[in-house]
């Protein structure tokens, strides 16, 4: 990161100076959705219309809720999320570790073969597997060489389109308005518990929410004072997610309803045949252009964003842990008065070894899945391990959110406690699912 990436600014005042400022927020919430997430949205439109559109906004809620719990730990705190949870003892940071590693594995040949599938539907020539290795390289250099403001430019331009491209297919299927007004009102329709339980938990919920603190920290906010334009940076952006989700709802449930898909990322692949044949081949490659966009940004933003977290891991698992590392108030405010003072250098960050280790440890080694099945072990723990980020997300934010480790005009009310209870409880459930399902 440049030096202006670093340098702390004045919060901004007014509407319009704020507007200006939003950024990380949008990374955040787009490198959280992927092609898995617009295939759960697909298929339940497919099977249920738009009667589970209320699932799809109250998702987007309880993931704004965890943003913004994020963001605030890291402006009232003046630490960062990784030193959070070393402060709750060794057992977080060495969960995260294990995590980190085994799920970029896994992930690093799930994303690139979700930008290879609408890349090999669009320009032919090579196979999936061949173009997912190049979309891999080129994500590798890409943020190898990249600088914050150019990153989130790049990303922004990204998110436009693929908002655009898939609000417009929402559109032209020309949607029963009242029907979708309708699908507001919570109900459950037989067999739909678990789709209830994908589009509230699944979609745009991964780890990259716990990379966006290093975002901000790019951006130069530091502070409570920056708190209001962090809750707005985040409601931009997981609105644009619900509107998106809201817009794949829309067009699952008007194209393919009643349709038996394929749960997987081929589904999508459908979805554009389907388009091209009512509406023209223009209207395939648009859906397709919005499906690259998509993964593209969800590579990239993990690729960064998660390249952050494992290198400020490297950092804090050498520290002490636990009731050591605690300390008073007033050594709190003095030694963690900015975000480079608990040791963790922004600037630095992308050029350091742990940062572009990890970079190659997600492209280079998963494409070795691209040729073969994934093992079943390692797909049960990288499933279990997955499923169980998100609970701990947002029980140690609840900890740490609610404890002295904060200023106090930085900690939880009671409607941030509600919001991040019922998103830990349904996260848990959801891993009970998860676990239930992969045993059984």
């Amino acid at each position: 990161m440049s030096t202006s990436d670093t340098t702390t600014v004045s919060p901004p005042t007014g509407f319009a100076a704020k507007v200006k400022q939003v950024g990380p927020g949008l990374l955040a919430a787009a490198a959280g959705v992927g092609a898995g997430d617009l295939v759960a949205t697909m298929v339940a439109g497919a099977r249920f219309g738009t009667v589970l559109l209320w699932a799809a906004v109250l998702g987007a809620v309880l993931k704004l809720a965890l943003a913004e719990g994020v963001g605030r730990w890291h402006l009232a705190s003046g630490s960062t999320l990784l030193d959070g949870w070393r402060r709750l003892g060794r057992w977080a940071t060495v969960f995260f570790g294990v995590y980190i590693v085994i799920w970029g594995f896994v992930y690093g040949a799930t994303a690139m073969s979700a930008v290879g599938l609408p890349l090999n539907a669009l320009f032919g020539g090579l196979d999936v597997r061949y173009w997912a290795m190049i979309a891999g390289v080129v994500g590798l250099v890409l943020v190898w060489l990249q600088r914050y403001q150019i990153f989130e430019k790049f990303i922004t331009v990204l998110v436009l389109i693929k908002f655009v491209s898939v609000v417009s297919v929402a559109f032209l299927v020309a949607p029963d308005l009242v029907a979708l007004a309708g699908g507001l009102v919570p109900r459950l329709p037989d067999g739909s518990v678990i789709y209830v339980l994908g589009l509230v938990g699944g979609v745009g919920g991964t780890i990259t929410m716990a990379a966006y603190g290093y975002w901000m920290i790019a951006k130069g906010w530091k502070g409570t004072g920056w708190l209001s334009m962090m809750r707005l940076d985040n409601a931009v952006g997981y609105t644009m997610t619900a509107i998106f989700v809201i817009a794949m709802l829309i067009v699952g449930a008007n194209l393919l309803l009643g349709q038996n898909l394929t749960e997987n990322d081929k589904g999508l692949l459908i979805l554009g045949t389907e388009l091209g044949n009512r509406y023209g081949d223009w209207a395939r490659i648009l859906f397709l252009v919005g499906f690259l966009a998509v993964t593209t940004t969800s590579l990239l933003g993990v690729w960064n964003g998660v390249s952050l977290l494992f290198t400020d891991w490297t950092r804090t698992i050498r520290m002490p842990h636990g009731a050591a590392a605690e300390v008073s108030a007033e050594s709190l405010r003095t030694e963690h008065s900015t975000a480079t003072e608990t040791g963790y250098e922004a600037r630095a960050a992308e050029r350091s070894t742990p940062f572009r280790a990890y970079l190659v440890w997600l492209t280079i080694p998963p494409m070795a899945l691209l040729f073969f099945d994934k093992p079943f072990a390692l797909t049960l723990i990288y499933g279990v391990l997955g499923a169980a980020f998100m609970p701990f997300l947002g029980v140690t934010l609840i900890l740490l959110l609610n404890s002295k480790r904060i200023a106090a005009d930085g900690r939880s009310g009671w409607l941030s406690n509600v919001l991040l209870a019922v998103a830990s409880a349904l996260f848990v459930v959801l891993l009970v699912i998860d676990v239930w399902g992969r045993v059984s």
